[in-house]
Parts: C-alpha cells; sequence; structure tokens
C-alpha cells in the first residue's frame, strides 16, 4: 500500500486500514524526503545533530560510542542521520554543515539542557554561541525530549529543527518513514472536527468493571496539531514522529488511571486541573506513597498540561514518542506546557528537576489493566463520541475520508 494517506483511499479501504492498522505497508526509511519535506525549503541550510550522554565529552570523541554497547538511539542518529547527511542528502538538498554534537543527560522529559556541548574532537562548545547561532536546521535525536527547551530557543536564536527522542528501528520504519504532508492533512482534518470543544470527558473502565470519568474544560479554544511540517522560514521545532491534535486544558476534574514504571496501578484524583492525590489500585504502596510526597512538596507537578489525540496508523514501537501519535489513543501531560502556547513555565515549580512535560498515554499495550471504554466531545450543542474501546469513532472515521 505504500505510505498513501488513509484520506486518499477509497472509504471502505480507508476505514479497513483505520480500523486494521496491521494492514498497512511503509516504504524503507529516506532521509532525503523525511528532511525536504518536514523542512522545505532546504536550499542553503546549515544543518547539524544533536544527541546526548551521561559522559558527552569522552563518548562523541571519535565517536567512540559506536564501540560501545547500547546506545541505541545515539548509533541510529549516526547511521541513519549523520551517514546520510554526508553520503549525499547534504548535497541533494542544497544544504551545507552535518557535524554532530553530544549535550549531557538531562534525565526529564523536556528539562532545559545545559549549555556545555561537544564535538567529535572532544571540544567544549556552546549551545547558544556555537550550534544555536550558528546553525539554520538543528536535528535533536536523543534520549530524552528536547522538545520544550529547543522551542524556547528556536524563537530566540532564529532556527528551525526537530526532536526525535527514543528513535528506534520500528519508528525509522513507520513513523519516519511517511509523508508528512499527508500526515499533516489527516491531522487537520481531525482539528476541524474537533476544534473549539467546550470539554472533553473520558470513561476509564477498569478490570472491575470500575469507570472513572475525567471531565477536561477546554474553552472552545482552538485545537492545535503537531503535523511534522517546519517549512518557510518562521523558527519553529518539529517533534517527530508527528501526527497528534491536542488542547492546553482550562480546568480539569474527576479521576483517572495510572500505571507507574514499575507496574504499579493507581487511581489520580484531579481538583481544578490539579493531580492532588494517588491511590493504590494494586502492585507497590511505596511508588505511590513517592508519587504524593512528590505532589505535596511541589504541587506543580500535578497540574494538567496537555490533552492529545494521536492521528497516525502506526504500529506500537513501545516508544511514546511514536505510540501517542497512534489513531485511537490518548494522552493527558503534566508540567511545564509553555512550548504548547500554555500557561506552565520552568521558574514556577520548586525545583528545576520538576519543570519537566511528562505525557501519561492511555494506550492498549501500555495500559492493558484499563480500557479507554469512551471519551465524549461537548460544543455547544453538538456530543460527538471520539474514541469508543481504543478505537476511533465513526464520527473520526468519516472526518478522515471525507
Amino acid at each position: 500500500m505504500s505510505n498513501q494517506s488513509t484520506s486518499a483511499l477509497p472509504g471502505y479501504l480507508a476505514e479497513e486500514i483505520l480500523l486494521n492498522p496491521e494492514k498497512r505497508e511503509f516504504p524503507p526509511f529516506d532521509l532525503s524526503r523525511l528532511l525536504g519535506t518536514v523542512f522545505k525549503p532546504t536550499q542553503g541550510c546549515k544543518v547539524c545533530i544533536l544527541t546526548d550522554f551521561e559522559d558527552p565529552k569522552d563518548l562523541i570523541k571519535d565517536f567512540a560510542f559506536l564501540g560501545e554497547e547500547g546506545f541505541e538511539v545515539q548509533k541510529n542518529a549516526y547511521k541513519y542521520f549523520y551517514e546520510g547527511l554526508k553520503e549525499g542528502v547534504l548535497d541533494e538538498l542544497g544544504m551545507t554543515g552535518g557535524e554532530m554534537f553530544a549535550y549531557r543527560y538531562t534525565y526529564g522529559s523536556n528539562l532545559d539542557m545545559a549549555d556545555e556541548v561537544w564535538d567529535t574532537d572532544g571540544n567544549q562548545l556552546s549551545l547558544d554561541k556555537d550550534i544555536y547561532s550558528v546553525y539554520d536546521i538543528v536535528l535533536c535525536i536523543s534520549t530524552w525530549s528536547a522538545t520544550a527547551p529547543l522551542t524556547a530557543k528556536c524563537k530566540e536564536f532564529n532556527f528551525r529543527g526537530a526532536t526525535m527522542h527514543g528513535m528506534n528501528d520500528v519508528i525509522l520504519s513507520s513513523g519516519l518513514a511517511v509523508d508528512y504532508e499527508e500526515v499533516s492533512a489527516d491531522a487537520e482534518k481531525i482539528r476541524l472536527a474537533m476544534t473549539r470543544a467546550d470539554s472533553i470527558e473520558i470513561d476509564f473502565e477498569l478490570e472491575d468493571g470500575t469507570i472513572l470519568t475525567a471531565d477536561l474544560e477546554l474553552g472552545g479554544q482552538e485545537a492545535q496539531k503537531s503535523h511534522g511540517l517546519c517549512q518557510g522560514t518562521k523558527p519553529d521545532i518539529a517533534n517527530l514522529p508527528a501526527g497528534e491534535i491536542y488542547y492546553v486544558p482550562k480546568n480539569a476534574n474527576g479521576k483517572f488511571p495510572m500505571k507507574y514504571e514499575d507496574g504499579t496501578l493507581g487511581v489520580l484524583d484531579v481538583v481544578n486541573r490539579d493531580v492532588v492525590k494517588s491511590t493504590l489500585i494494586e502492585g507497590n504502596q511505596a511508588t505511590i506513597d513517592e508519587h504524593n510526597a512528590r505532589l505535596a512538596d511541589d504541587p506543580m507537578t500535578g497540574t494538567l498540561g496537555e490533552l492529545g489525540f494521536g492521528t497516525q496508523v502506526l504500529p506500537v514501537s513501545y516508544q511514546d514518542i511514536q505510540d501517542e501519535k497512534v489513531l485511537g489513543t490518548c494522552h493527558l501531560a503534566t508540567g511545564r506546557d509553555d512550548h504548547l502556547g500554555g500557561d506552565i513555565v520552568p521558574d514556577m515549580f520548586k525545583k528545576h528537576e520538576n519543570s519537566t512535560h511528562d505525557d501519561i498515554l492511555f494506550a492498549p499495550h501500555k495500559t492493558p489493566n484499563f480500557n479507554v471504554k469512551e471519551v465524549r466531545m461537548n460544543r455547544g450543542d453538538q456530543k460527538e463520541v471520539i474514541i469508543e474501546n481504543f478505537r476511533p469513532s465513526r464520527f473520526i472515521i468519516d472526518a478522515i475520508a471525507s
């Protein structure tokens, strides 16, 4: 089927792929097509690659990390982007540069990066003075997401870029192999179908049949989209793989389940947009206690900063950067949302290390212990079901096929 957009297919076939994503096939990854589409125009642009390590000086020097075990993301950055640029893509797209640099791990999603950065000769440089001020396009292929800090920096230093954290082979062969003109078109159809919503209600069904409902007030705001295009010359950062529509909640109340990294399940109570308490369903009470202590110490860590919905037909990659873009999934995020046009900024947190943007993804592979039974959109007198049992509703299927 190639990477053809579902909206470009006959209606019956579009619906078949929408409801049976395993039937979709993808073309091989093509760096020239990806960069040429995302960053049009590229002619005359100077591009570089940023990656991250715990010990960047020693590991980036002479590409020493290539001889070490692990570092899947960094090795993919080298193989598919650094080598790809040097072996013809720079010339093909009329770009210059292609250098690779490394900064120190931030150890958190969307935390601000330190200014120190190292080149492949082992020299220490400055991100502000030697990268952001010099390059037109910055490709950040890292362990932790850097979308929020780079969004702020691109406006300050007038560059464009893309963040691609957690890049693995599944992402390369699917989420980064698609045509982003088509991804953008489909995302816009869903955005138009859901924009200016007054509220979204999400029903979560636990294994014992209990229903938890979260009610998010949106105030009729324009829905935004992460669609992968960073074209023209305006400073901007694309988050790749892309394919979602999202809102910044005005308020939120209710309950929703949370699966922690160690597998512990809890119920989170939300009052006036803030997660105020976690209660154990099953697992480790100490995990719940730790979360509650963090909420008590720095309440901003529980403020809801995003509600998002996937718009792409993609396979599970086991990396949230792609899996939150899958049609039929939704996600909430706590913490900073300034990169989304929100009002939660790093200075509002008690500790720097708390000023993260942390996605909470609801997807069958991620949260098999509970189901997103139904998601409803309220817009004036209009009420529409958006998701049913992790599947796009008829309303959404018709919007894409329109």
